[in-house]
């Protein structure tokens, strides 16, 4: 295990593979990568995140992409291995965090990665109108998603940076009856007409808590593709769209920068973003 001073981060080893690790922050596994195999990605959460892009463009097309958080830049190293030459901008607040990730598990030369010391909502509006296809929104502070990146103004943001076509990706942690997960929900209706709910069963049902993936864009999404994909996962995923999602907002208001709040707190003893 590395232990960069005392602000609790954490690289635990993977024995199973030789250059493997999870971040630890806190009580929280925020990331896993295996510096040999960047296309594993051991988390559920970020293969379905990966799967959803991977359907909505062609193998291998140079991608212009947004992530709103780093931590230990486990996406953005899948992106750079599967679709060469694309551009990528991590948009991550922790310069500290940043720079013992490079220390430690450092990025590969050449590729397309730039991290900026800024938090979501200066990076996003610092970006010109069209300038990406996709925004990936993965941020926590601790375990909650912070209030700032799930309002209606911050999609009306995000759809600025957009490309006609581009989608937004935005990952969060709740459970049944998805109360916030609506409010969000809720926001980016606002900008996107195209939504997608991405989640276990059992987190659907209330049963466990786990993390929900919003997808938006303004363009027809492959809905029955990603759905089969995450239906054949090991753990599979559900996904909602059409009339089932509509359900979901039904006398639902969003969350607007006057009234945000963070996401649910864990329960005791959740761990892991998987």
């Amino acid at each position: 295990m590395l232990t960069p001073g005392e602000d609790g981060v954490h690289l635990v080893r993977d024995r199973a593979y030789r250059h493997a690790y999870t971040l630890r922050v806190g009580r929280a596994d925020q990331s896993y990568v295996d510096l040999d195999d960047p296309l594993r990605l051991e988390f559920d959460y970020l293969q379905r995140l990966a799967d959803v892009i991977d359907c909505v463009a062609q193998p291998g097309m140079r991608l212009r992409v947004v992530h709103v958080g780093g931590a230990a830049m486990t996406l953005p190293r899948y992106l750079a291995a599967t679709r060469p030459h694309s551009a990528q901008i991590v948009l991550e607040p922790d310069a500290e965090l940043t720079a013992f990730i490079r220390a430690h598990l450092p990025l590969p030369q050449r590729s397309g990665i730039k991290v900026r010391p800024t938090d979501g909502r200066t990076g996003i509006a610092g970006l010109a109108d069209g300038n990406a296809d996709v925004v990936i929104i993965d941020a926590f502070v601790g375990t909650r998603v912070p209030a700032e990146l799930t309002t209606a103004e911050y999609f009306a943001q995000i759809r600025r940076v957009l490309t006609a076509t581009g989608q937004v990706l935005i990952n969060l942690t709740d459970r049944g009856p998805l109360t916030y997960t609506s409010r969000v929900l809720a926001g980016l209706a606002v900008s996107f007409p195209q939504r997608l709910l991405v989640a276990e069963p059992s987190t659907l049902k209330g049963r466990r808590f786990g993390n929900v993936i919003l997808v938006g864009s303004a363009a027809v999404l492959p809905a029955p593709e990603i759905a089969d994909r995450a239906g054949r996962a090991p753990y599979p995923y559900r996904v909602l769209h059409g009339p089932r999602l509509s359900r979901l907002l039904a006398g639902i208001s969003p969350f607007t920068d006057v009234d945000g709040e963070l996401s649910p707190e864990p329960p005791r003893g959740w761990l892991h973003f998987e």
